[in-house]
């Protein structure tokens, strides 16, 4: 039954452990070599050759038929760290600190622990660590290290992945935890595919670089139980992978008071532990919420009021304007005053203030080159010269666009293509903002009424939904139909009503801006024509720049509002 592809993984190497092909039962690799010689040929294990995967009844562990090597690995060049020499042992202060926190030797051997010196810049010296390595296949990809005094650091220029993602090849079903420690307990608690993230959950950093490096491996999960951390990072890490994960499958575990599963083992043992997860609840369903569902979220509210919008770190703009992810935003504008450029500024600016990655479709800001280019200049501040290519800024700056910008390219786009690749990108790169530009040029082919009003109120229904759906932040780049001059022989500022579908545009959008360029002056002005929440803007505020050639950047040119007072809308 040999061949090249196992549940969507290229096959490294066939039947790694030279088994007894096509059987259902034979020796266990791991454990009947140490048996006594009577029972070394005991059909002790189980073989499950579609799935790659081996069960022994005897040492009660599991192990691969296989190995495997990703699909469109990345382009990056990674370090890779050397092979640890000993895997067996650990000194007798790490296997005593261990079982204080009830993990055995077994554990410890099963998941590859090793201990060893290492210069930690923490303390900036050389301590003796305590290292897990993070396998995939049989390749060492990363090695997280931590001292007495819980200092950790990964391994210098190594790729981020999961940790101990060989687990949960061919699985079903898996388990994300926060960190090493809890990958160990539930191990300890006989639930072996279970992985955790490398670096822990951060505050306000949703950039998952190890979930893009290791996507592929949950396409075939049909249920991935989180149970991560009960603090607050701990809860915006839940959200984000259900987001970038799929609600549908995801399920939660509730530790009962406890901070992670390390610390509900200690507590509670290793079959209440195991039960805790086997207990874990589905995602409230969709569409359909109670009040203990946004508790949470009330109680905040009482106490904190509205949160503060997102901005882009432009004084004269933020003073005006904010937003919320789940939500879209109408730019209209006459042709060639510089809508594309403005919102591209934005999304720049969510992208240096938190990390935010886009994908644009975009039929007329081609070739993409270009479009990248305008991209590179504003995150240069500056023109790129020849004399830059392939320096260290350069290498800097163009890696930089590529991981957080991606361009949808179509012969032919379609509302619902568009979408369905806004959610892969999701999944796959995290994506928190959409640009669609122009809509007129993005049809919804579904559409089954010829009214224009319905046409434009059905376009702008699944546009909503997908933002909600999947938490990002859509902008709309809309052309005005019908403009006109007024008696000074200058086009009127256009409103949303100017739209193809008029009203409609208005009352569906979150938000609406207008983009206006004065060529005498050499000056742009953008308004905010709609907020659909007062805490976020004032309509009809406005605020001025000058575009910068050299950077492509919008430079304010009023005087700059000093921080620290209230909003215009709130004086």
């Amino acid at each position: 039954m040999q061949t090249t592809e196992i549940n969507g993984f290229v096959i490294d190497t066939f039947n790694q452990h030279g088994l007894k092909e096509g059987a259902s039962q034979g020796i266990c690799p791991l454990c009947s070599h140490t048996r006594k010689p009577k029972n070394q040929k005991a059909q002790c294990a189980s073989y499950d050759w579609e799935r790659g995967l081996g069960t022994c009844h005897n040492c009660d562990t599991s192990f691969q038929l296989h190995t495997y090597q990703r699909k469109g690995a990345s382009e990056k060049v990674y370090v890779r760290p050397t092979e640890p020499a000993n895997f067996n042992e650990v000194s007798t202060n790490v296997e005593t600190w261990f079982g204080t926190r009830g993990i055995s030797k077994q554990t410890l051997r099963d998941l590859k622990v090793t201990e060893g010196p290492e210069f930690m810049p923490q303390t900036g010296k050389q301590e003796n660590t305590i290292q897990f390595n993070y396998y995939m296949g049989d390749q060492l990809i990363n090695v997280k290290y931590r001292d007495g005094r819980k200092n950790f650091k990964l391994y210098k220029g190594a790729e981020k992945v999961f940790y101990n993602i060989n687990s949960i090849v061919g699985y079903d079903e898996c388990v994300i935890v926060e960190g090493e420690m809890d990958v160990l307990a539930l191990h300890e608690a006989g639930i072996q595919n279970v992985i955790s993230v490398p670096n822990g959950a951060t505050l306000n950093n949703n950039n998952l670089d190890y979930l893009d490096n290791c996507i592929d491996y949950f396409d075939d999960k049909t249920r991935v139980i989180l149970a991560v951390d009960a603090d607050e990072p701990g809860q915006m890490l839940k959200q984000e992978l259900v987001r970038r994960l799929g609600a549908e499958v995801c399920y939660l575990v509730d530790f009962n008071g406890e901070k992670d599963a390390n610390d509900y083992l200690i507590e509670h043992g290793a079959e209440l532990l195991r039960n805790a997860i086997h207990s874990a609840r589905p995602v409230p369903l969709e569409n359909v919420s109670t009040l203990k569902d946004v508790e949470d979220e009330l109680r905040d509210f009482v106490k904190n009021g509205f949160k503060p919008g997102f901005q882009i770190g432009i004084n004269n703009f933020d003073q005006i304007f904010s937003t919320y992810t789940g939500q879209f935003i109408t730019v209209t504008g006459i042709p060639s005053s510089g809508k594309s450029d403005f919102v591209d500024q934005m999304v720049v600016g969510y992208n240096n203030l938190y990390g935010w990655k886009t994908a644009y479709a975009s039929p007329e800001n081609q070739p993409v080159y270009l479009h990248a280019h305008k991209l590179m200049r504003k995150h240069w501040q500056d023109m790129p010269r020849v004399g830059d290519i392939g320096g260290d800024k350069w290498q800097q700056v163009s890696n930089h666009v590529n991981d957080n910008y991606f361009f949808i390219d179509m012969d032919k786009y379609s509302l619902e293509s568009v979408l369905r690749k806004g959610a892969e990108l999701v999944k796959r790169k995290g994506i928190k903002c959409l640009v669609l530009d122009p809509f007129n040029k993005i049809r919804d082919v579904d559409a089954k009424s010829d009214d224009v009003n319905r046409y434009t109120m059905d376009y702008l229904a699944k546009i909503e939904a997908f933002c909600k759906k999947y938490d990002v932040l859509t902008f709309i780049v809309a052309h005005p139909t019908k403009m006109y001059k007024g008696q000074d022989g200058k086009i009127e500022e256009p409103t949303m009503y100017n739209i193809k579908g008029g009203g409609e545009w208005y009352d569906a959008s979150y938000h609406g801006l207008l983009v206006h360029r004065d060529y005498e002056a050499k000056t742009t002005k953008v308004k905010v024509l709609k907020v659909k929440f007062q805490n976020l803007g004032e309509n009809g505020a406005e605020a001025h720049f000058t575009w910068e050639p050299r950077s492509g950047s919008f430079v304010p040119n009023e005087p700059v509002v000093e921080d620290g007072g209230p909003m215009p809308w709130e004086a």
